[in-house]
């Protein structure tokens, strides 16, 4: 794998769990509003619709975080350059970056496919990593 792709990938990755981790505080602080934000936090939140969105958009983000970053770390150690990873990543990424407004929109069936689209990438990053 190329250095500049792979510093790129992750960089991308690092940009999105910024974006879901921003989309959720600042959701969640408009739900709740100073007063829970600011404060000791003894109780919890009850989130409006769209904070509880983005609070399981960035959960489903950092469960699939540890493959991706794993298999792109396999991937480095290996020195090689794998096309069928290299898509895989791209579609891991891209999927990813569409599903939280997905999410966010709330129309029905409408996350599943980016989720597909994510979950394939991996699956291509890990034949990749193991067959090639």
């Amino acid at each position: 794998m190329s250095a500049g792709f792979a510093s790129l990938a992750l960089a991308g990755f690092a940009f999105l769990v910024l974006v879901h981790v921003g989309a959720q505080s600042m959701l969640l602080k408009a739900s709740v509003g100073n007063d829970w934000t600011l404060g000791s936090r003894d109780h919890p939140a009850l989130p409006g619709p769209l904070a509880g969105r983005a609070e399981r958009a960035l959960r489903n983000l950092l469960e699939t975080a540890p493959a991706f970053l794993a298999l792109m770390l396999a991937w480095q150690w290996s020195g090689r350059e794998v096309p069928v990873a290299t898509l895989g990543a791209s579609l891991y990424l891209g999927g990813r970056a569409a599903y939280l407004p997905a999410y966010l929109s709330g129309l029905r069936y409408l996350r599943t496919p980016f989720w597909l689209v994510a979950s394939l990438g991996l699956a291509l990053m890990l034949i990749g990593v193991l067959f090639t």
